[in-house]
């Protein structure tokens, strides 16, 4: 990965002022699939590609940014209330980092900003938020200010909803609190983390489908519908909450079929399923763990409809290839599986995947469409 601070000086010249590097990883959530944003525990792991921004604090409000080439220079004036740029511009999520802070703490100072990234955009990775959490640090920093998990987690999900997608908190917990060597079982209600250790001998790939999954635009709508949808089934049925629901299965018979019972029926399934797989790992049952990732592949693909064919055929593929366990894994609608197996299983994998999924895709770059994800430390316990 290209050093920011070299791009640093490339973009605004040498300066005799501080300078500092931020660094946020990307997340596979491994199970527990579009059910933080109703509060429900999910199971991530931070991994070890991430967002990494060269910042220099300036004495005015000016915040000024460059990235990759098909990226370019940004720039805007950190003012009390800022609007959102043009739909889809990634100024938006250097914006949202700043609207979150400035909502707490009041606008500061600005900052001069290099991003580079190793992270594939639009993969279901949480580019964005990773991005987001590592423009946040950045700016507390140029404004010498410290900000603790709660604090951080009270601002960035509202900030990320700033662009217009209304996720959850999950992975800006994950790209934060993560441990190495540890999936996270994260919580909302009240906000925890616990760190649960991976078995020595169970490898994660990630695997691209090849589509892209832009969070704007359709892809956008149709990730938000999917919230309003479960959001609406719940308060159809009277519960205050979907930990309540999940006590009570059978009040799914009170929903005509349609877009709420399917995500109502997503939702109060998935949940169980974290809870089971948080067991399995605990207890080393790498068979039930693959069983539940494909049992999650399938609710989302059939209840919630929101993978596709190339998706529907990557985990396919994995499982053909030997892999235990596979599923779509971020928003949907594009972007990555992740693909669970034992180490003596790994190579047979990849190279099933190389042989059947991707031959004949001219764009297929191992290094960015087949990562091996072991469990990373997150933002906050990088050394």
């Amino acid at each position: 990965m290209t050093d920011p601070r070299e791009q640093l000086v490339q973009a605004f010249g040498p300066e005799p002022t501080e300078t500092w590097v931020v660094s946020a990883p990307g997340r596979v959530n491994l199970i527990g699939e579009h059910i933080d944003y109703h509060g429900l525990p999910v199971l991530p792991i931070a991994i070890h590609r991430r967002i990494r921004v060269a910042f220099r604090a300036r004495t005015d409000r000016r915040i000024r940014a460059v990235s990759a080439k098909e990226y370019g220079l940004r720039e805007f004036e950190w003012t009390p209330r800022l609007a959102p740029t043009a739909a889809g511009d990634w100024e938006n999520y250097l914006r949202a980092a700043a609207e979150a802070v400035g909502r707490k703490w009041g606008a500061g100072v600005g900052a001069d900003a290099a991003v580079v990234s190793d992270l594939p955009p639009a993969a279901g990775l949480a580019s964005s938020s990773a991005l987001i959490v590592a423009f946040t640090l950045g700016l507390l920093q140029a404004n010498r200010r410290r900000a603790s998990f709660g604090e951080l987690m009270e601002i960035l999900p509202e900030g990320e909803q700033f662009v217009g997608t209304r996720g959850g908190g999950m992975d800006h917990a994950a790209s934060l609190a993560s441990r190495e060597g540890c999936a996270s079982l994260i919580e909302f209600e009240p906000l925890a983390v616990r760190a649960i250790p991976v078995p020595e001998d169970w490898r994660f790939l990630v695997a691209h489908s090849l589509q892209t999954a832009e969070k704007s635009g359709t892809a956008r709508d149709e990730y938000n519908a999917r919230r309003a949808a479960g959001t609406a089934a719940l308060k159809r049925l009277g519960f205050v909450s979907y930990r309540a629901a999940i006590e009570e299965p059978d009040a799914v018979e009170k929903l005509p079929p349609g877009p709420e019972r399917d995500s109502f029926l997503h939702v109060t399934s998935e949940a169980l399923r974290v809870r089971a797989a948080v067991k399995a790992m605990e207890q080393d049952d790498a068979g039930s763990f693959g069983r539940l990732l494909l049992e999650s592949h399938a609710s989302l693909r059939d209840r919630l409809r929101v993978s596709s064919p190339a998706l529907d055929h990557l985990v396919e593929t994995a499982v053909e290839s030997g892999a235990l366990g596979a599923r779509l894994t971020g928003a949907g609608l594009g972007g990555c599986a992740v693909v669970f197996c034992k180490q003596p299983d790994l190579a047979a994998v990849r190279r099933g995947l190389i042989a059947h999924y991707y031959a004949g895709h001219p764009n297929f770059d191992p290094h960015q469409h087949l990562i091996d994800a072991q469990p990373g430390p997150g933002a906050l316990h990088l050394a």
